[in-house]
Parts: structure tokens; C-alpha cells; sequence
């Protein structure tokens, strides 16, 4: 693990009343349809839902990537604009997105080399401290071409935290993924994340990694989006891979399943 200092603070994220439409071949497309969704400091919370029910745009909005019709987000006392342009966020997509012709460290690095201005030197870990916290100190002079998918992903998550941003932003980063590898990455993003103490929003269609991760899980109904239930889960922290063996873990499954499937669930809370 990373000897780096933790955050001094994350930050919170509130969702209130956020609508989106869409114009599409002259016909207007709701993708939200009134979302609320509050994200308190250094939670991990999960969106989970149909295709088509709005998540990534969801998350596009709350990363000042994309305005919303209605309704108000804020990270922080910040707008999602203000907070983007302060770099107070981590993206991890679902493609590495990695520069061919640089290094891995360069890769990782290359955040901090855009943003000076914004750097938060107290906050950063050292890139080359990251990397071995991600299992690649020996690669980080090979370029992403001699990397493995799950590796290159690796990479990802590590440019997404060296910033040391407060708040990350996940959109299926491990979709591509096999699932050994899958597994292997759901684990090194505890790690990170608890050491780090961001605040993150996670999106899957994966159920089981949904809680495995999760201090709570956001059940998205489709389109227009909005939030059926939100699942809270409770299993202690640090997690292992024995949790996924418990009672719980699968009772949590199940009733987010339920959820999925147009039934009222059995646990949980319902939306703050």
C-alpha cells in the first residue's frame, strides 16, 4: 500500500430534481425524469439499472460534462462547472483512454502536468508510489501497447487519483474486463479507495460488484430515470473476498434484484 496521506476532506455530492431531455430526430427524449440522490463525504455509492435509464448521463451532469434541464447539483458548495474547473474530480471510464506514445508513468502523470495551476501538492501521492500501489512499479516505463487490458485499466484508476481529487467518478470501468480480472480489480479499488477517502460514484450493471463495493446502492428506474430505491449495505469494512459468501451479501443481491424487476424490496431505505 501507498504510504501517501489521505484527503484532508471529501466532498458531498446533492442530486435535487435533475431532468434532462434529449433532442433526437425531431422527437424529445426524457433521460431523467426528477432524480434525487444525496452523496455524503467519502461515501462509495452505486447507480445500478437498465440500459437506456440515464446513469452515465447522470453522472455526466453531476461531472459538469453535460447541463441539465431542471432541478440542482452541487459538489460541495461548488457547482459541477466550478468543481470540473477546479479538478475536483477523478474519471475513470470505461476505456483506459490511454496515450499510446507515452509511458505508463508518463500516463500518470500527465494530469498534474495539464493542471499546475490546481495541483494539490499535500494531497498527491507520488505517481511512482501509486503505481506500485496498483501492482505495476515494474511497468512504468512500457507504453500501454505492452499492457493487458486489466492492467491498462490499473493505470486508469491510478491517473484518476493522482490529483488527489476529492471526489472520483466511475462509469463501468471494469465492464471490459474478464471476470477474474474483474474480481481482482473490484478489490484494488477498495484499497485505493479507502486509503484515498474520496468521495465516489459508481456505475455497473453487475449486481454483486454493485455490493461488494457499495455503502449504498441507487436502483435507477428506466427512462425517464429517476431513483426506485436505494439499497443500503451492511457489511463491515475493510471487505475480503469472503463476503461474497455471507447471508447478507446475497440477501442485499436479492433485493436489489427484486428492485430491477419492478418489485418492492424487502430492505433498504428509501432515498436523502
Amino acid at each position: 500500500m501507498s504510504t501517501a496521506e489521505p484527503l484532508p476532506h471529501a466532498e458531498g455530492i446533492r442530486i435535487a430534481g435533475v431532468t434532462k431531455r434529449f433532442e433526437r430526430r425531431g422527437q424529445v427524449v426524457e433521460a431523467l425524469g426528477g432524480v434525487d440522490l444525496d452523496i455524503a463525504e467519502g461515501e462509495l455509492v452505486t447507480l445500478i439499472g437498465p440500459s437506456g435509464c440515464g446513469k452515465s448521463t447522470l453522472l455526466r451532469i453531476i461531472g459538469g460534462l453535460l447541463g441539465h434541464d431542471a432541478g440542482s447539483v452541487t459538489i460541495g458548495r461548488c457547482t459541477p462547472d466550478q468543481a470540473r474547473a477546479e479538478k475536483h474530480f477523478g474519471f475513470v471510464p470505461q476505456a483506459p483512454a490511454l496515450l499510446p506514445w507515452r509511458t505508463v508513468l508518463d500516463n500518470v502523470t500527465l494530469l498534474g502536468e495539464l493542471n499546475r495551476r490546481n495541483a494539490r501538492p499535500h494531497q498527491s501521492p507520488d505517481p511512482r508510489a501509486l503505481l506500485a500501489e496498483v501492482g505495476l512499479a515494474e511497468f512504468a516505463n512500457a507504453h500501454p501497447s505492452e499492457l493487458s487490458g486489466g492492467m491498462q485499466q490499473r493505470v486508469a484508476l491510478a491517473r484518476a487519483v493522482a490529483l488527489g481529487s476529492p471526489v472520483l467518478l466511475m462509469d463501468e470501468p471494469f465492464a471490459a474486463l474478464d471476470e477474474i480480472t474483474r474480481s481482482e480489480m473490484r478489490y484494488l479499488l477498495l484499497e485505493v479507495w479507502e486509503r484515498t477517502g474520496a468521495t465516489c460514484l459508481f456505475i455497473t450493471h453487475s449486481v454483486e460488484e454493485a455490493v461488494l463495493l457499495s455503502d449504498r446502492v441507487a436502483v435507477m428506474t428506466p427512462r425517464p430515470g429517476r431513483i426506485a430505491h436505494v439499497e443500503t449495505i451492511g457489511l463491515p469494512r475493510p471487505r475480503t473476498t469472503g463476503v461474497e459468501d455471507q447471508p447478507e451479501f446475497h440477501a442485499h443481491v436479492a433485493a436489489i434484484r427484486r428492485t430491477l424487476r419492478g418489485s418492492p424490496p424487502t430492505s433498504g431505505v428509501t432515498p436523502r
